[in-house]
């Protein structure tokens, strides 16, 4: 599945592309550790991480759904069960904004999602948000992007101890910075 990101995405998916990809199943895996996740519990954690938005291959509408589909075709020839699809699926579909995760492992998978939002590369990763909304007419300008950002900010929340800690307090500072910029 890496490997096809890496070759069939749009190049228009400046966020949205295999590094994404790379950098949530990273944070999964960090997660894993952290959580002291069984070896089947990680393994499924980690697979809904690289099929999360895999869904993009077929467009951009629905593609939490359209990845659900691809990992309901795939995941049989891996020896995945029905039981292990349903909840890579639902791991997939709790990813959806806004994020409703109702299990232990649809919340590390949301937080790991969206994780940049408290780190130190939230303003190099966001960019990146930025020019792919660009680029698909979604915002078209610097005050458009902001204005979405503090909208979302405002109303995103994080669902594991850690990432309440140690994501939710920059991501409060970049919400704040974002405000006054703009005297909000």
């Amino acid at each position: 599945m890496i490997e096809r990101l890496s070759n069939d995405l749009s190049d228009k998916l400046r966020y949205h592309g295999v590094h994404h990809t790379l950098d949530v199943l990273q944070v999964c895996e960090e997660s894993a550790v952290r959580e002291s996740l069984s070896e089947s519990e990680k393994i499924l954690l980690c697979t809904a991480a690289i099929m999360h938005d895999a869904g993009f291959l077929n467009g951009i509408k629905e593609h939490e759904k359209e990845g659900v589909n691809i990992a309901k075709e795939l995941l049989p020839n891996f020896g995945y069960s029905q039981e292990d699809i349903d909840m890579i699926a639902g791991m997939i579909m709790a990813t959806k904004i806004p994020q409703q995760p109702t299990s232990k492992l649809e919340r590390i998978i949301c937080d790991a999602d969206l994780d940049y939002l408290g780190r130190d590369d939230f303003y190099l990763i966001g960019n990146t948000l930025f020019q792919e909304l660009s680029e698909l007419g979604i915002v078209h300008n610097e005050e458009d992007w902001d204005a979405l950002q503090i909208k979302f900010l405002s109303s995103h929340s994080y669902h594991t101890s850690f990432s309440l800690q140690e994501r939710e307090p920059q991501k409060l500072q970049k919400l704040n910075d974002l405000k006054e910029k703009w005297k909000v």
